[in-house]
């Protein structure tokens, strides 16, 4: 049995990050609607930003931010490294035009040929 008091914010953070990156692989493969794959996608691109952003947590620091709470000369040691959520700040927006794109191919390819079916489109098969 799993012991509940034990679990820090890492540990769920992380696992929970884990569990939406299988169930949106899972989707990406399995569904033929163009649009449940772009969410699927979109799924996938939210839980590798969850997990990014767990990996760089460390209990007990602070935020990197230098002000008159943080001791200037152990700076480095009281503060958390600012480039994981610099990275998925940037994923985040990039993941964001990806999406739209997708979106815009779907909206286009719908109006082509009349279904989000991906067995329906032929053009590009071998």
């Amino acid at each position: 049995m799993i012991n509940f008091n034990s679990l820090n914010i890492e540990t769920v953070s992380m696992g929970i990050g884990v569990i939406l990156f299988v169930l949106g692989v899972w989707g990406i493969v399995s569904q033929k609607n163009i649009i449940k794959i772009i969410i699927s996608f979109t799924i996938v691109d939210t839980s590798i930003h969850l997990i990014l952003v767990s990996i760089g947590y460390i209990r007990g620091k602070s935020a990197p931010i230098i002000d008159a709470a943080i001791n200037k000369e152990n700076a480095a040691n009281e503060v958390v490294d600012p480039l994981p959520q610099a990275l998925v700040l940037t994923a985040i927006v990039i993941g964001l035009g990806i999406t739209a794109l997708m979106l815009s191919y779907a909206l286009r390819m719908y109006k082509e040929n009349k279904s989000l079916d991906i067995n329906k489109f032929k053009a590009l098969k071998w």
